[in-house]
């Protein structure tokens, strides 16, 4: 690798290396200690270990070349090599380029400023492409290159970043550097002789967290496979965290979300990752979850600024932050004021020509924004002109227009939404919220309760004369506290849709709901039928779900979502949820605000592709159960089992505990979540917790629990709810005479702000990145003891070496999807399968573990072999194994008696596993391509025999992606139940060419035998039996032989290879009209026991255990190979 010129000192380097070649202008050295008999004694030792805690590129490029300048005794670096063959490239083309130059120029002087110029010139064209995202492309590229030397990886793995530090030993820190790639975490050290290697993968760790402790102050702490690795003594620790959670959040959304990662525009290319493109990424997902933005929207820039606040007449610092379609301001404290500006608004961006560098936005509504102290304002001026002009359909705003400009608000641009809708749409989407419809406020009649709502949506409207309304509203401290005190009931649907962010889906997507219905209307599957059987299920006490006007409006918004996101479809609770919405919401608006919940705010509850159905919301029950032990570690003690919490929350989490309080308090719950998302839910639970504190300790068991909190939940009310007593759940306990205290909502989530207002919104997120992982790894532990337990039933290998043999076969389905961009692999992989068809395999991936874990591996037609047991086991013709067929045939392997290892090598060698293999490639011999293994495996062979468990695999209820067949579930279940061992006489026949075939593998498996003579002399003596046998039959048949030649053929060729290949060739020139021989499995068994070398080899013990460490420590480095 040639190097950036930098000095270095002969006299103090002539210690530590020694002098291979020279000539006039360069030096060829080599490291001391490297290639020395030995390592070099203790020099070597001392030389490695300098070179490792320096970081010296040395340690993994061992040759160097040196520029000398003649009369002088500064030498300069110009390349360095990992072994002698690179470095003596380098030094020909030296001699062969540069020498002869160099003898041109007077001075000394000038010929070091060309050879500088010339190597960087190298290196410029070198790494144009590869380094140029890199802060510094030349300490970049040494630390690929001992990247890349020291672990051995295949070359298509991407180095994103690297650290100095220690790890922990036991009590013994060993300092080395960390290496972070896409794929795996990696740690090199090398001290006294003492080598340390790490490789981890990102999709095996089951817990990343930072910690601390009385020895090590921070220290970073990964979990994989059981195992605990401690990393510490970072620079930038909190960076160093970072990045590790985003590269284990990226693997896990590309092995186990691969669609949703497919459609991630930011990071579908794992080659394009750098550093700061994660930076960039973090960035932008924490502010689009802040603001709210749609999905679609990424961060451009960033300004500090200041912003005028006109109603506090003073200017607060914060950032301002830009999008595609938006520009958003945050203060600095966070929840002192923020502000979006959709472009769709804004009417025009002017300037100041003061020196207060002024950036104005004027919106409709007649409204401007300053921002002062703007840092190249006028460029930035020019850019957001740029942007409105492309957003607006309308004429570039200007002062003119913006002042005589009578735009309506936003809430009067919802109004009239509804009539752009197709006429025939309008008749079947409600344009009203249920509530509004079914309990229209009666002004003439005002009780307390309604004066104190009239109450409420005055101090609303001061706030919005105040902060302005709409999308573009002044967002302060003051509007969360009118959210504590619940919002009115005439505002809340708007004050959702704005505080939710579905107000910009809705503006970005006008008519598409409408769209929607139409196309969804008739559908028919899995989502429709669970639809319409939980329709009648939510809130059935409410008037506007026992008629058909909220019923129709219900089926409608969920059918239409399960349409617009058949990966989510339909899951429970949605409908709970959603009829909530419908009552303060119009039809349309529901409908975006469960597109904001589903796919923004609660992302993971309903991806049934990550975390499965009915295990949605498994990732914030965990972050709960943290949040418990940090803020009421007394009830953690008291609690023997901590999975109390989980099951008694899940509802909570599902329906924002619209199922477990009266519908007059849960929709105060639903305000705040709208505006503080999972927040407002995590404090609310853990005030609920605090709250009965005292009773929970007095429990004896969770039962005992349960009722406690299930009576506290019956005595909460909303004193001040003005819905009608037939509407509210909690008025007929309220009326009644109950020895517990009434608890008001408005109490309970003023005081969760109290005391839990400190979580902050960036610890809930690095809590659910840290419990994602745990609760993936949990499910995916699950998943493997489920499938071992099924699988155990008819192996005869032990569980642990199950156990080991299925982390083999999944490591290989992600290895193969670790490097390429279109990998098919993964696409199979849906957890609401049932457990053994959730991960399965091609043939490309089943001949790599043949080619590791096959005791017949070493054969020379190992890849027909492979491609033959592929297509055996591949019943139902899909072209993919599961792990209970792959494991079946090793056991066989492995395991399985005399006849059952003959009798897998006969079917191999019959249809429909046998087909006929020629290499395209001849230089390859028998070794196929990628291309020909896939159009092998996936070609058509008829079967001789009944094909009814083919047509029985091809049914298979869990191959199909519609609706689930029940009946073909308990038939497939039936027919195993009744399956008998396979009878030897039923297997068909082998005909000549079949059985040449079969000689021919049986000659390459006894290659390298210690008995491979008399293996060979067995298999001649047997075939020359088979064939006189089949010569007598025939003759009986017909007066004409044919088998003389072949039978000669079969006597006298013996091991040669080449006779064999001959009589596979003169095969298919044979007239047809010949009596074609063919032999019984019965009769080669016959015949093969009689050779007590042929059973001998095949009784010989195998050690599988042996085998499957092999596999396990070469899995990657045959990839690398390959």
């Amino acid at each position: 690798m040639w190097l950036k010129p930098e000095e270095v000192l002969l006299k103090n380097a002539l210690k530590l290396w020694l002098m291979e070649r020279s000539n006039e202008y360069f030096v060829l050295q080599r490291r001391r200690g490297y290639g020395e008999e030995g390592g070099g004694g203790l020099t070597g030792l001392l030389v490695g270990t300098l070179d490792s805690v320096l970081d010296s590129t040395a340690k993994v490029a061992p040759f160097r070349i040196l520029h000398q300048t003649p009369d002088s005794q500064v030498y300069l670096s110009i390349a360095c090599g990992a072994n002698r063959e690179e470095i003596t490239k380098h030094w020909d083309w030296l001699e062969q380029n540069i020498m002869k130059t160099l003898s041109v120029f007077d001075s000394n002087e000038d010929i070091t400023n060309f050879v500088q110029g010339k190597i960087r010139g190298l290196i410029a064209e070198e790494g144009k492409q590869s380094f140029a995202k890199e802060d510094d492309p030349e300490k970049f590229r040494e630390a690929l290159l001992k990247f890349e030397k020291s672990f051995g990886l295949p070359e298509q793995e991407k180095l994103v970043t690297y650290y100095s530090c220690s790890y922990w030993r036991g009590r013994v820190p060993c300092q080395g550097w960390l290496y972070l790639s896409t794929n795996f975490l990696s740690f090199y050290s090398f001290l006294l002789g003492s080598e340390i290697k790490l490789i981890i993968s990102w999709d095996a760790i089951s817990k990343l967290e930072k910690t601390s402790s009385v020895i090590v102050a921070e220290s970073i702490h990964v979990c994989s496979q059981g195992e605990n690795h401690y990393f510490s003594m970072f620079l930038h620790i909190n960076e160093t965290y970072l990045l590790m959670e985003q590269l284990t959040n990226y693997a896990i959304k590309r092995l186990f979300d691969k669609e949703t990662f497919d459609n991630d525009p930011v990071l579908d290319d794992p080659l394009q990752i750098t550093k700061r493109g994660l930076e960039y990424r973090a960035h932008s997902e924490q502010f689009k979850a802040f603001f709210r933005l749609p999905k679609e929207e990424t961060l451009k820039e960033v300004h500090e600024c200041f912003l005028w606040v006109p109603f506090s007449h003073f200017s607060t610092h914060g950032k301002m932050c830009i999008s595609e379609n938006y520009i958003c301001f945050a203060s600095q404290d966070g929840n002192l004021c923020s502000v979006i500006i959709p472009l769709r608004e804004v009417l025009a961006v002017d300037k100041t020509d003061d020196s207060s560098r002024s950036v104005i936005i004027s919106i409709k509504g007649k409204t401007a924004f300053r921002f002062n102290e703007v840092k190249d304002f006028e460029q930035l001026v020019a850019k957001l002109r740029l942007k409105c002009r492309a957003a607006s359909t309308q004429d570039d705003g200007s002062t003119e227009v913006a002042i005589s400009s009578d735009s309506t608000g936003l809430s009067e641009n919802f109004e009239e939404q509804p009539l752009t809708f197709p006429k025939e749409c309008s008749k079947t989407v409600n344009t009203e919220a249920l509530m509004t419809v079914f309990h229209p406020q009666n002004l003439e009649n005002l009780d307390s309760k309604m004066l104190k709502e009239k109450m409420k949506e005055q101090s609303w409207n001061i706030l919005f004369s105040e902060c302005g309304r709409g999308v573009s509203m002044f967002r302060t401290k003051k509007t969360r506290d009118l959210v504590v005190r619940g919002i009115p009931e005439t505002l809340r649907g708007e004050l959702w849709m704005l505080f939710s962010g579905a107000v910009n889906d809705m503006a970005a997507n006008p008519g598409y709901y409408a769209e929607v219905v139409e196309q969804s209307l008739g559908t028919s599957n899995l989502a429709t039928e669970e639809i319409e059987r939980d329709l009648r299920r939510s809130l059935p006490e409410h008037p506007a779900f026992q008629s058909d006007t909220g019923i129709s409006a219900l089926r409608r918004v969920l059918t239409a979502y399960a349409y617009r996101n058949p990966k989510i479809g339909y899951c429970q609770a949605m409908n709970i949820l959603t009829s909530v919405l419908l009552l303060y919401a119009k039809e349309e608006e529901a409908f975006w605000l469960l597109v904001a919940v589903c796919e923004r705010m609660l992302p993971d509850y309903f991806n049934r592709r990550i975390i499965g159905k009915n295990k949605c919301a498994l990732v914030d029950q965990a972050v709960f159960e943290e949040l418990i032990r940090d803020h009421l570690p007394q009830l953690t003690d008291h609690m023997t089992d901590m999975t109390f919490f989980s099951s008694v929350s899940l509802s909570w989490f599902l329906t924002l505990f619209i199922s477990v309080l009266p519908i007059e308090s849960a929709v105060n719950v639903v305000d705040c979540f709208f505006y503080d998302g999972i927040k407002a839910i995590l404090q609310l639970g853990l005030a609920i917790l605090d709250y009965n504190l005292d009773k929970l300790l007095t429990c004896k068991d969770d039962a005992e629990a349960v009722t406690a909190l299930n009576r506290f939940f019956d005595n909460v009310i909303n004193k001040d709810s003005p819905l009608p007593s037939n509407v509210q759940q909690g008025s007929n306990i309220n009326d009644g005479k109950s020895n517990h205290a009434k608890v008001d909502i408005t109490d309970l989530i003023r005081e969760s702000n109290e005391k839990y207002g400190s979580i902050r919104y960036e610890d809930i997120h690095s809590m659910r990145c840290r419990n994602r992982l745990y609760v993936i790894q949990t499910l995916e532990e699950t998943t493997k003891q489920n499938v071992l337990r099924v699988v155990s039933q008819d192996v005869k290998m032990s569980l642990q070496e199950l156990d080991e043999l299925y982390v083999i076969f999944k490591k290989e389905l992600f290895i193969s999807c670790y490097w390429y961009l279109s990998c098919p692999g993964l696409k199979h992989h849906d957890p609401s399968l049932s457990y053994l068809e959730q991960y399965q395999i091609d043939c490309q991936q089943f001949r790599v573990l043949f080619h590791l874990l096959c005791p017949w591996a070493h054969s020379a037609n190992r890849d027909s072999l492979a491609l033959w047991t592929f297509r055996l086991l591949d019943e139902n013709s899909d072209c993919l194994i599961n792990f209970k067929e792959f494991s079946s045939a090793i056991d066989i392997m492995y395991n399985g008696s005399f006849t059952e290892k003959l009798k897998l090598l006969f079917k191999l060698h019959i249809p429909p596993a046998y087909t006929e293999v020629i290499s395209k490639t001849s230089s390859k011999g028998d070794e196929l391509s990628t291309e020909e293994l896939l159009y092998f495996s996936q070609l058509q062979v008829s079967k001789p025999a009944d094909g009814k468990e083919t047509e029985l695999g091809r049914k298979s209820p869990e191959k199909g992606k519609g609706k689930i067949d029940i009946q073909a579930y308990l038939s497939q279940w039936q027919d195993e139940l009744l399956k008998k061992e396979e009878n030897i006489k039923d297997l068909p026949r082998m005909n000549q060419s079949q059985f040449i075939q079969f000689s021919k593998t049986l000659y390459n498996l006894f290659h390298e035998d210690p008995e491979e003579e008399a293996l060979y002399q067995a298999i001649a003596i047997v075939t020359n039996l088979l064939l006189r046998m089949e010569e007598v039959g025939r003759k009986l048949h017909s007066p004409a032989s044919s088998a003389k030649g072949l039978s000669s053929v079969a006597c006298d060729s013996g091991p040669s290879e080449g006779n064999t290949e001959s009589s596979v060739k003169k095969d298919p020139s044979s007239p047809r009209e010949e009596h074609q021989w063919s032999f019984a499995f019965e009769q080669i068994l016959a015949s093969l026991l009689n050779e007590p070398a042929l059973v001998r080899f095949f009784e010989r013990p195998l050690d599988l255990k042996a085998k499957l460490e092999k596999a396990k420590s070469s899995q990657l480095r045959s990839r690398t190979k390959m």
